[in-house]
């Protein structure tokens, strides 16, 4: 059903659906025999002309079963929920598999950087690339995520992913997505994190194998091709954007 309305975009996407589907009919389920029984027992025992109430206590085993057996039956399910809750939770929150590559996310007051490896697929290397408000990956490549703030508290939000993850200043969380559709998609900050909260979105850039190569291969150009006016010793390279192409398409 939520697919309809938002594309399963990463591996794990899908049991999160799952999970939320089975809350929605379970609860679903309850609410509906809920509110029938509540109408119900409001026609049957409503006022009657010459008929006087009754003072039920509700100690009498008959009158205590209304209340004990959906209580058991509603525990029964909360047990389902938890079950798939957790394994949900473990799965995307603590079994962290390899990465293939390990991508950088800053939030800051209103923006996002996000920080990418070059063409050495190495981060935090002279080759890095940085954007903003945009992060570019390859589809079906197990992404790791470093995620920080440099001001207060933001929420790093990819509906299209079912992630969210809050960014804590003075902390790095890691976690994992693997992209599996092309296309863009929003990223969005789901913390009220000040005046400028609605001003912060950003744009998550997902390409095929051979797209994200020439990507990185100019954009990692540009870099070196920065960084080299304060390292001399970067120069060569950065003057031979036509070998760094190839570099890039032998690497990839």
């Amino acid at each position: 059903m939520i697919e309809h309305y938002l594309p399963v975009g990463s591996t794990y996407a899908g049991d999160i659906d799952s999970l939320v589907m089975l809350i929605f009919w379970l609860v679903g389920f309850w609410f509906i025999l809920c509110e029938l029984a509540f109408f119900y027992l409001i026609i049957k025992f409503r006022k009657k002309d010459g008929v006087k109430s009754q003072y039920v206590t509700g100690e009498e085993k008959s009158q205590k079963r209304w209340i004990s057996w959906p209580h058991m039956l509603v525990l029964v399910c909360d047990v389902f929920i938890l079950v798939g809750a957790v394994r949900v939770w473990y799965d995307v929150k603590q079994d962290l598999p390899p990465a293939q590559e390990t991508v950088r996310v800053i939030a800051q007051q209103w923006a996002w950087t996000f920080v990418h490896p070059g063409l050495d697929g190495q981060l935090d290397t002279a080759d890095d690339i940085a954007t903003v408000n945009q992060l570019h990956l390859e589809v079906n490549k197990l992404y790791h995520y470093k995620l920080e703030s440099k001001d207060v508290l933001h929420n790093f939000s990819v509906p299209v992913f079912r992630l969210k993850q809050d960014a804590i200043p003075g902390r790095m969380i890691t976690g994992w997505f693997e992209p599996t559709i092309t296309g863009e998609y929003d990223i969005q900050c789901a913390e009220i994190c000040g005046i400028g909260h609605g001003l912060m979105p950003a744009r998550v850039i997902i390409k095929t194998k051979e797209e994200q190569a020439a990507w990185v291969a100019e954009r990692s150009g540009v870099s070196l091709a920065a960084t080299s006016t304060q390292n001399p010793l970067l120069a060569a390279t950065a003057s031979q954007p036509s070998q760094l192409a190839q570099a890039g398409a032998v690497q990839e």
